[in-house]
């Protein structure tokens, strides 16, 4: 089944089983930020990656620096493992790992989430590539794709089990906005996909694209 297609079923079940008191305000701060969120403020095609080093879900740290010294890179911005589209999106890299691999890709994903909620995402998924976190939304911020949640956005997802304090380590509510870039070995960002709407994603069969056009 297609990711689109995928989404889709995940956003319609949503609407429909999930009580109005608690859908409203998601609703409402996705609706805000699709038509709020800077697009043009977000990293652009031709710009160099800033340099990274993040923690990975095995307790070290991963640097951009080693990574574009053996290949070069897609990394994946998503909101947290409690996110199901992200699950979804997440899930779609997996299905693709090999192909990516064969075209001499790696694959990375980052999350401001702390590192053991990622190494739960990357077991919970079955996930073989690298997971990382950007605590704090540090690196997400120096490019553009941070968005800061309304308040009402707390309650609501406690409602539907997700702490994000507990799960982040802050009480901020900031997210990254879904982000997916195609760095080559020089640090060069290829392509980007920024997409304020978080219930679409990249389709890997088009950033497969991207690494044939490398």
């Amino acid at each position: 089944m297609a990711l689109a297609t995928q989404l889709a079923a995940v956003l319609d079940g949503f609407n429909r089983d999930v009580p109005t008191p608690i859908k409203d305000p998601i609703n409402a701060a996705r609706s805000e930020v699709i038509t709020t969120f800077p697009r043009s403020a977000a990293i652009q095609p031709g710009a160099l990656l800033p340099p990274f080093s993040l923690a990975n879900a095995s307790g070290g740290q991963t640097t951009s620096a080693a990574l574009l010294a053996q290949s070069p890179i897609l990394i994946t911005f998503y909101r947290g493992g409690w996110c199901p589209f992200c699950n979804l999106a997440l899930h779609d890299l997996q299905v693709n790992l090999e192909a990516f691999k064969a075209k001499g890709v790696t694959l990375v994903a980052i999350s401001p989430e702390l590192p053991d909620e990622s190494l739960s995402t990357a077991e919970k998924n079955e996930l073989k590539f690298i997971v990382l976190s950007d605590v704090g939304n540090q690196f997400a911020r120096q490019l553009g794709i941070v968005w800061k949640q309304p308040g009402a956005m707390d309650g609501a997802l406690k409602a539907i089990g997700t702490d994000l304090k507990q799960r982040n380590g802050d009480d901020s509510l900031e997210v990254p906005v879904p982000c997916t870039l195609l760095v080559d070995q020089k640090g060069v960002v290829r392509n980007a996909h920024v997409e304020p709407d978080y219930t679409k994603r990249l389709d890997s069969k088009v950033a497969l694209g991207w690494a044939d056009a490398l």
